[in-house]
């Protein structure tokens, strides 16, 4: 359960601090140590000496002014002496008793051990009880996460008689909100018509906010229209509301009332639109927010500026956001995970690291969502090294491990070639029974070819009571398609709906399509396309391209690739797998036509490129790349390992080259592969025998698969590669896979 927010604690506090306080009769000693003390209270030293004054001039007696004392004291935050003072009081009286439970509530020591229990009894050894009091106590209640004895208290409040004052609601519908808890909220809400609240401005926006955030907007919506009178905190909390809910047409919508109406905005309605164009990439208004606030000069506030960096990187415009942040005077560490989170999740992940250690240099404290999108950027960047400080760090800075931290480390280490880790990771974390972990778990050893281990994990979530989810099955049948397990995932398919009432979507069938048409059986994978319930999506079309493009199917590839340009004509991937097919056949007029289109549509091929990390740095190749420091020694040392090979038996596979050019020009192209120059490389920089881990965006081609058999042997090392679709571990002269990938 969540602390209650600081903003009810102050206003439980105001309310404690001036209920129904009942000063003594006159006396100037009395008034001029009262207002010394509401003129000095900001220094320990002015407090104590005032302290000092009340003892010596024998007025320790005067209720309101030991209240005041204790006040000061816990307003400081010295909460214990204050606790010393009112003890010291024999006969406290209700106002006394009032100001000790604000200290309760300010200082928010209810969280402490045995805290709680002392509030209990200075609540319980009170004379006499107002609604000040009870709100304290179902406040203290809330902050130890005690909802059940806060709900108890706020009915033991009513059976004594109690009336529920606006806080005693908000807190209470704060709760119901943060925690899902619709019904008992709705019951609130029946609880403040009968309490005579029902127009009350500040409960009917804490009923609005509540719905919001239960996922009722409809409600809520009905409770913000029949309001008399709004307050702009009323209006945000609905505009927020929506945006919330992914209502963002109907936010923009309540926006234009709110202008119509004659009223101001704030920058908490700024924030809350600026979040609806996040949501839906609305670029257009994005700007037109971000141009608004520039003219009305609200650039240094911290809460707008960070939300404009996150509204750029949603929309995929992260140079915008990265310039918003460096004008940005002040940040904090929502701010740079902000633009880290954005510059990951848009593929440079290189920059985001970049970015981490200019924070770190910055003595910026990074928090658990940072360092989770860190561990990402280094499971798809293939670093290791990186990967396993932020690990040490997340373990140094004494963050828990829990479900979600330990899945993206499960996915780290697996995408960085290290199963073990990955095992020993989840493991260790099965005792959390999560969904996410158990996933991270089955991606790991699909990417691998380990089909027979993820079907492993899966058995064991079944048993231990853990229910699959859409992405576990993705994940299953992936993993199968990888394997050549094509019985087994066949009869994942079929027991989705049969035995887990999950229903097949576009995704699982575009799996089954991928483990069909990897396996040959072009004829049943077109028959299942055909079968469908529903129209089959790109992605299930391009399982089918790929099928036909690998086995050589050019005629069934053409009539695919027709089908999907006109889904989408702008996929620069379907015409490059297309022209592939046609320059696999010798057909070049063909394959020259489908570039042409390409240029004409302003298209462009994915380059590839490869990775290499060796020591604490990560170096690029492009194919044909002469750019790095070394490509002399490169050079030479894959001439030095051609020679080699080839007297080893290798032939090159000149098919992989989709050029029409000569035989010596092709072979020349296969060995200036970015995958060979990041080998020769690995070779070159690190230690005899030592492995080499290899990171590429695209999928390997037939040739450099093959090669890299032979250089494995040749030089006696590991050699790791990851393609965009799995893992090749090359061992003398081997390959994980066996050469089906």
């Amino acid at each position: 359960m969540p602390m209650i927010p600081s903003n009810l604690i102050h206003n439980a506090s105001l309310h404690l601090q001036h209920a129904s306080f009942n000063p003594s009769p006159p006396s100037s000693i009395f008034f001029r140590l009262s207002s010394l003390l509401h003129q000095f209270s900001n220094t320990l030293f002015h407090v104590k000496s005032i302290h000092a004054q009340i003892i010596t001039n024998s007025v320790y007696n005067e209720n309101s002014l030991v209240a005041e004392l204790v006040r000061a004291y816990s307003v400081l935050g010295f909460f214990g002496i204050a606790r010393k003072v009112f003890d010291q009081c024999p006969h406290p009286e209700t106002f006394l008793c009032n100001a000790m439970m604000a200290g309760y509530l300010r200082n928010q020591q209810c969280k402490e051990s045995g805290k709680l229990g002392d509030a209990r009894a200075v609540f319980d050894g009170m004379p006499e009880t107002d609604v000040v009091c009870w709100n304290s106590m179902i406040g203290g209640y809330v902050q130890q996460h005690c909802f059940s004895e806060a709900v108890r208290m706020f009915l033991e409040m009513i059976n004594c008689g109690v009336r529920p004052s606006r806080v005693t609601m908000a807190s209470l519908l704060k709760v119901c909100g943060e925690n899902g808890l619709r019904k008992f909220g709705t019951c609130l809400h029946g609880c403040v018509l009968v309490f005579g609240l029902g127009k009350d401005v500040f409960v009917l926006t804490s009923l609005v906010d509540m719905y919001s955030k239960v996922g009722d907007t409809n409600s809520a919506a009905l409770v913000f229209n029949s309001m008399c009178r709004r307050t702009l905190v009323s209006w945000n909390a609905m505009i927020s509301g929506y945006v919330q809910n992914g209502m963002v047409h109907e936010s923009f919508a309540l926006f234009r009332r709110l202008i119509q109406s004659g009223a101001g905005f704030d920058s908490g309605t700024l924030v809350s639109l600026i979040q609806g164009c996040s949501l839906t990439s609305n670029l257009g208004s994005g700007k037109s927010i971000h141009a608004y606030i520039v003219r009305k000069g609200l650039e240094s506030n911290l809460v707008l500026s960070t939300a404009i960096v996150d509204m750029y990187c949603k929309c995929g415009v992260t140079k915008q956001a990265t310039t918003v942040f460096r004008r940005m005077d002040t940040r904090n560490v929502i701010t740079w995970t902000a633009l880290l989170v954005g510059l990951s999740q848009n593929g440079y992940a290189e920059d985001a690291l970049k970015l981490f250690c200019q924070m770190q240099e910055e003595n910026v404290a990074a928090n658990s969502v940072t360092l989770v999108s860190l561990v990402h950027c280094c499971a798809h960047l293939g670093s290791l090294k990186k990967g396993r400080s932020i690990h040490a760090h997340l373990i140094r800075h004494g963050y828990t491990l829990d479900a979600v931290n330990i899945s993206a480390l499960i996915d780290m280490y697996a995408k960085c070639g290290k199963l073990y880790s990955a095992k020993k990771l989840f493991d260790n974390g099965f005792h959390f029974k999560d969904i996410i972990l158990c996933n991270s778990m089955i991606m790991g050893y699909g990417m691998h070819g380990y089909g027979h281990q993820a079907l492993g994990i899966f058995g064991r979530m079944i048993e231990e009571g853990v229910k699959p989810n859409q992405t576990t099955f993705v994940l299953l049948l992936t993993a199968c398609s990888h394997s050549g397990l094509v019985e087994e995932g066949k009869a994942l398919f079929h027991s989705m709906e049969r035995d887990h009432g999950i229903k097949p979507s576009d995704k699982h069938y575009a799996c089954l399509v991928d483990l069909l048409s990897r396996a040959g059986h072009l004829g049943e994978a077109d028959t299942l396309v055909r079968q469908m319930p529903f129209e089959p999506s790109s992605d299930v079309l391009e399982a089918l391209l790929s099928g036909c493009r690998t086995h050589k199917n050019i005629n069934m590839g053409i009539q695919i690739a027709d089908r999907l340009l006109s889904l989408n004509d702008l996929n620069s991937g379907i015409y490059v797998m297309l022209s592939n097919m046609y320059a696999e056949a010798r057909r070049w007029d063909a394959a020259s036509h489908i570039r042409g289109l390409m240029r004409t549509r302003g298209l462009k091929k994915t380059p590839g490129y490869s990775l290499i990390e060796v020591g604490n740095e990560l170096h690029t190749f492009f194919a044909g790349d002469d750019s790095h420091p070394k490509w002399e020694d490169i050079h030479q040392l894959l001439e030095n390992l051609r020679i080699e090979v080839e007297g080893c038996g290798y032939v090159p596979d000149t098919s992989c080259v989709l050029r029409d050019v000569d035989e010596r020009m092709k072979v020349k192209l296969l060995w200036r592969h970015s995958e060979r120059l990041a080998i020769a490389f690995g070779l070159l920089s690190t230690p005899y025998g030592s492995l080499i881990r290899i990171t590429k965006n695209l999928r390997v081609c037939v040739d450099c698969h093959n090669v890299t058999k032979y250089i494995s042997r040749i030089v006696k090392r590991q050699i790791i590669v990851r393609d965009a679709n799995r893992f090749h571990h090359f061992v003398n002269g081997q390959c994980s896979c066996n050469d089906y990938w």
